[in-house]
């Protein structure tokens, strides 16, 4: 097998909770040697995360703890310790990365901002995930995946114009933020090794509220250019393109595609009454979208999901189905691609995970590691690689600093 793509890349990995372990899982997983520091006995928040395997709220049965640090090292550090803060510098000489996601008042007073660091290793690349950015009026203000929805306009065109916005469920925001904060370090590594300029080390300042701004491209151009404000649709007349009931569940109707005759698509759907004049045109369907949406409703609970799916691609519209999550992974599309990698963890037993969202013919995506337990490889990062005997261990741990 050949060597993955970022073999020769060295991590450290001061992040906890979601956005920050998210983007170092995937350098990790394309062959990154990450070193992930958490805090002594409580560790990384993430660890008190659910849901649990089997419910029981174990630090090593974190379910979103054990996909988010999978092919990590993982050692204990405390920062705020004299100790700690000497077994930190080591680290940072060692490190081509360094990835953190505290507050920028927590990054001033830990001594981790960019200024500090790269007097240890001048050529130091850093990313600093922040709710706002390590700048501006809002840089010290707190924020949930909710809040950066709001801040950032996206939710705002999320919902039923007749109803209160909504924003997308679980953590988007973090994982959107880590994503786009693994990208900008590549960028920033890549730069700084075929530049043409002696490197001087970089600081990568990701904002999740920008992160997510950054997703209206459209909505913003509408109204530069435009002075058009888009609003959330009404709950009528929007059948097609959203989410209907199916027999067995949900499903997503379009017009998009080859097929896009009215006529066409009312005998694919075995509807004679949508040839009615009152369906005629665009203007038609709109002006009389209630009665429209009634029918259509009607004809699509008639079917079974997949069903109309496989049948409506024949036709060539572009349907598509929800899905559950089981049937996530029962998909025969995914299992054909082998998306789905199965992980064997100490304690939490075998377990199946997302696996990559890219496939690379010579440098080939791996989970190498289960997520480690907490302070796992603190002899073999301290004692094997930075030099500490075994008394040295035992001292850090006794005066707390590991």
């Amino acid at each position: 097998m050949s060597d993955r793509a970022l073999s020769s890349t060295k991590v450290l990995d001061l992040t906890h909770h979601i956005s920050g372990p998210y983007a170092t899982k995937m350098l990790a997983d394309m062959g990154a040697d990450v070193i992930k520091v958490e805090r002594p006995g409580s560790g990384d928040p993430c660890r008190a995360l659910g849901p649990f395997l089997g419910d029981d709220p174990h630090p090593d049965k974190s379910l979103p703890f054990l996909y988010l640090n999978t092919s990590k090292r993982g050692i204990t550090l405390n920062l705020k310790s004299s100790d700690g803060q000497s077994v930190l510098r080591e680290l940072v000489k060692w490190a081509d990365l360094v990835m953190v996601n505290f507050a920028p008042a927590t990054l001033e007073t830990l001594g981790l901002t960019y200024d500090s660091l790269k007097t240890i290793n001048p050529n130091l690349v850093m990313v600093a995930i922040t709710n706002f950015g390590l700048v501006g009026p809002y840089r010290d203000y707190k924020a949930s995946d909710l809040v950066e929805y709001a801040l950032s306009g996206l939710m705002y065109i999320f919902g039923s114009y007749d109803r209160e916005p909504i924003a997308h469920a679980l953590h988007q925001a973090q994982f959107r933020a880590g994503t786009v904060a693994a990208g900008a370090s590549l960028i920033a590594l890549y730069g700084a090794k075929i530049g043409g300029q002696k490197s001087t080390g970089n600081l990568v300042d990701v904002s999740i509220m920008e992160v997510m701004a950054a997703a209206l491209r459209d909505t913003f151009s509408q109204y530069t250019y435009q002075g058009i404000v888009r609003r959330r649709s009404p709950r009528f007349g929007m059948v097609l393109g959203r989410s209907v009931s199916t027999s067995d569940g949900y499903l997503i109707p379009t017009m998009i595609g080859a097929g896009t005759d009215w006529e066409i698509f009312a005998e694919f759907l075995g509807a004679p009454e949508l040839k009615d004049e009152r369906f005629a045109t665009q203007e038609d369907r709109i002006r009389n979208a209630r009665e429209l949406d009634e029918v259509l409703r009607r004809r699509f609970a008639e079917h079974r999901k997949l069903e109309l799916f496989h049948l409506a691609h024949a036709w060539r519209f572009h349907f598509g189905v929800v899905l559950t999550p089981r049937e996530v992974t029962e998909s025969d599309q995914l299992d054909h691609r082998g998306f789905f990698v199965e992980v064997e963890h100490p304690v939490a037993g075998r377990l199946q995970y997302p696996g990559a969202s890219a496939i690379y013919s010579e440098t080939p995506w791996q989970t190498s590691r289960p997520a480690p337990a907490l302070g796992q490889h603190n002899s073999e990062v301290l004692g094997g690689m930075l030099g500490y005997s075994k008394d040295d261990l035992v001292l850090l741990r006794r005066a707390g600093a590991i």
